[in-house]
């Protein structure tokens, strides 16, 4: 027997923080950058996570991350396992599904 004890609700900023934190923990991501973000500004005048800009439509999540990456790296690898991790990370940690992980490759460091 399951009782409904109510809603549980995850805030934009905190699937902004699962990106945030996801990508940086890949091999090749030296850090996030707001090069190229403009000038975003989430619902409610909250300042987005660095790096992160991110919408839900329809019950499914769009990201785009604007990394660095440390020099002498694959860009495209890099970028393909940020894609990748990104999306499980979210869609294990929240259970929301991903339709789009851009990343968007701002410098190199």
């Amino acid at each position: 027997m399951q009782d409904n004890l109510g809603s549980v609700r995850v805030a934009p900023g905190v699937l902004a923080t699962i990106a945030s934190l996801t990508a940086l923990a890949v091999p090749g991501v030296a850090r996030m950058s707001e090069q190229g973000m403009g000038r975003f500004v989430r619902r409610g005048g909250e300042r987005p996570a660095a790096g992160v800009k991110l919408q839900l439509r329809e019950d499914q999540v769009y990201v785009d991350l604007f990394i660095v990456v440390a020099r002498g790296v694959s860009m495209y690898d890099v970028a393909v396992q940020v894609q990748q991790e990104v999306k499980e990370a979210i869609t294990q940690m929240v259970g929301v599904p991903v339709r789009e992980v851009n990343v968007f490759i701002q410098d190199v460091q």
